[in-house]
């Protein structure tokens, strides 16, 4: 799959989940080379492949739980705790290490290497622990930071760096927060999807039980009473028999109505049925024409609607609908259409045998970028 396609079968949420690690991920990587360009001047060729190496495993640490820290964030994994402390251990024997090294400025400054490795490494270890759902780990860290910068660094340079640290410690918190938000309307719509084709099926559900349920109730009482008089060999019992029959009878009848109905779809009521159960569902439906005709012609129609707002709420991630009425060809267009190879599964193939009996067509076919295209054409 070209990385074009990969991004297109990617949902909206998805996309969003990418573009905001991507900038998580990111920002480990541009922070510490300017550093330690900073401070290479002032330090030994050793220190810096040490530090340089230092840094290496802190952001391959950072990395990790970061990750791990998003995925418990969305609630996909359990909490990073030893790789937490793991973490912390390390930043805070590196920092010590620094300041034992470095522990005055150098001639002429008034700040030491030690505190731009600190500046350095508490970023990223601040950056990290935003990343982490429990809001405690980052605080006690970020104040003892805070604490740490004051302590060993001058103060205009410990006021600075404080403030960056809480704004980066802020703006990741904010953005992972939006991306808890995006995941759980994604996960709403597609909840809201499922809600409308279930209630669709309850309904139906429903007038069977209402129709047929109250009938099967008097079967049963019938039958039952019939069997008590032929026990008692009263002849009642053949009229109680043929009563059974009847009602029987006549419940099929309605059986057949009921099912005869939801088969039978009008092409007025569908459409306004569809405006509704997309809109339930999260999607703009709009509808563009007039119903000008009625009879079979409409009823196929009708059902080409029904079936083509099932195959939207199922089988795509659709954001608007668009359905139009030209005559007696009806299309219907959808976005957030699902990549990959399409076919024809039951309900089209069922409906483009109901059309090719009244002479017309059914095409069905994705468009790029990611739309899908149902075609009824009736002669």
């Amino acid at each position: 799959m070209s990385l074009l396609g990969w991004w297109r079968s990617r949902g909206n949420a998805a996309r969003f989940d990418f573009f905001v690690r991507a900038t998580f991920y990111l920002a480990y990587f541009f922070l510490p080379p300017l550093l330690i360009i900073g401070i290479a001047e002032e330090i030994s060729t050793a220190a810096v492949v040490a530090t340089s190496a230092a840094v290496l495993l802190h952001l391959a640490l950072s990395l990790r739980l970061a990750h791990l820290g998003i995925e418990h964030y969305l609630g996909r994994t359990t909490f990073p705790g030893r790789l937490l402390v793991l973490y912390v251990a390390y930043t805070s024997a590196v920092l010590l290490v620094a300041e034992l090294t470095y522990p005055h400025p150098s001639p002429g400054r008034i700040d030491s290497p030690a505190n731009g490795i600190a500046v350095m490494f508490l970023v990223l270890t601040i950056t990290t622990l935003s990343a982490l759902r429990p809001t405690r780990p980052l605080a006690v860290v970020s104040a003892a930071a805070i604490g740490f910068l004051f302590l060993t660094a001058p103060m205009g340079h410990a006021v600075a760096s404080s403030v960056m640290v809480l704004f980066l410690a802020f703006a990741f918190r904010t953005t992972l927060w939006m991306l808890g938000l995006v995941w759980e309307l994604d996960r709403s719509r597609e909840v809201r999807a499922n809600l409308a084709v279930a209630e669709e099926r309850l309904r139906f559900a429903r007038d069977l039980h209402d129709v047929v349920g109250r009938n099967l109730s008097v079967v049963a009482l019938k039958a039952d009473l019939a069997a008590q008089l032929a026990r008692r060999g009263r002849d009642t019992a053949i009229d109680e028999m043929l009563e059974v029959r009847r009602i029987a009878q006549d419940s099929l009848d309605e059986l057949r109505a009921v099912v005869s109905g939801y088969r039978t779809a009008d092409l007025s009521v569908e459409l306004a049925g569809a405006r509704s159960l997309l809109g339930s569902a999260g999607i703009d439906c709009r509808v563009i024409g007039d119903v000008t005709f009625g009879g079979e012609p409409a009823g196929a129609l009708g059902w080409a609607v029904r079936e083509g707002v099932t195959n939207v709420l199922r089988h795509s991630e659709a954001r608007t609908c668009t359905i139009t009425l030209r005559g007696k060809v009806l299309t219907m267009s959808n976005d957030g259409a699902r990549p990959g190879p399409f076919r024809f599964g039951s309900g089209l193939t069922g409906l483009r045998e109901r059309v090719a009996a009244l002479g017309g067509t059914v095409t069905a076919a994705p468009e790029a970028p990611n739309r899908f295209v149902l075609t009824v054409e009736l002669p």
